[in-house]
């Protein structure tokens, strides 16, 4: 019996693992990605004519790459996230007019996931594109979601996922990231100041339903010499403004 539930798990699991290699490495050959997972070319090599055959891998001559039927998966569960679609316009228009990256980020399983990003004119290039997951304590989005979530859901989230350190600017101890959540809560915005990417600063907003539970948060990021001062107040009138517009459509979508 115990065989029986075990197997059909670890069959899964190397399966998933394989997906992931294949996405690290950029595309493989059998042996190369045997070699990545140390398992035998033989398993492997069964697990990539299932994955292929299921249409999750395709096969250019010798090299297997992922394939874009994950890319309908991704569309699917944004799709259901009712925030993406009231925010992608209010992110493009505040991306617009800050001339900055803004984003969109919800929480998933206890870390931050980027599902929209938008580009401003002086936008610096980072890694915010769809899908990228982030620990939520290191970004400023991550933190103005924290402060708003139930505190044994926060204190769940801190056990399972710890503190980890980004840059030599993350917050990783427990007491002062529950002070800076409470700052947050106060003033209305969380700051990442270097705390996930050196060089670059950001601020965000929290966003919530109708009945006021916290669902996302907006930001905009740049780099930390532009993002002060004036600039600042401008960016923060900006996000106040889009976070306005989305709660409302929210609630009367």
């Amino acid at each position: 019996m115990t065989r029986e539930s075990t197997t059909p798990v670890r069959t899964t699991a190397r399966s998933l693992d394989i997906i992931d290699a294949l996405r690290e490495l950029d595309g493989a050959r059998l042996t190369e990605i045997a070699a990545h997972l140390d398992l035998p070319d033989s398993t492997v090599h069964n697990h990539l004519r299932t994955l292929v055959q299921r249409g999750y891998v395709v096969r250019d001559g010798n090299t297997y790459h992922v394939s874009l039927q994950f890319l309908d998966f991704g569309e699917y569960a944004r799709s259901r996230r009712k925030v993406y679609e009231v925010a992608s316009p209010e992110i493009d228009e505040l991306a617009s007019e800050t001339e900055e990256s803004a984003n969109l980020l919800v929480e998933e399983d206890g870390m931050g996931v980027y599902i929209y990003n938008a580009q401003g004119g002086n936008a610096i290039p980072l890694d915010t594109h769809p899908g990228t997951r982030v620990p939520l304590h290191a970004t400023a989005l991550g933190k103005a979601i924290l402060a708003f979530l139930p505190e044994s859901k926060t204190e769940s989230i801190f056990d399972r996922r710890g503190l980890p350190a980004q840059t030599s600017k993350t917050i990783t101890d427990r007491d002062e990231l529950r002070g800076e959540l409470a700052a947050v809560r106060e003033r209305g915005y969380a700051v990442d100041d270097e705390e996930r990417v050196r060089g670059v600063r950001c601020l965000a907003v929290a966003i919530k339903n109708e009945n006021g539970q916290v669902i996302g948060a907006i930001s905009v990021s740049g780099p930390a010499s532009r993002v002060e001062g004036d600039v600042r107040d401008r960016l923060l009138d900006g996000l106040r403004s889009a976070k306005n517009i989305i709660e409302l459509k929210l609630a009367h979508a």
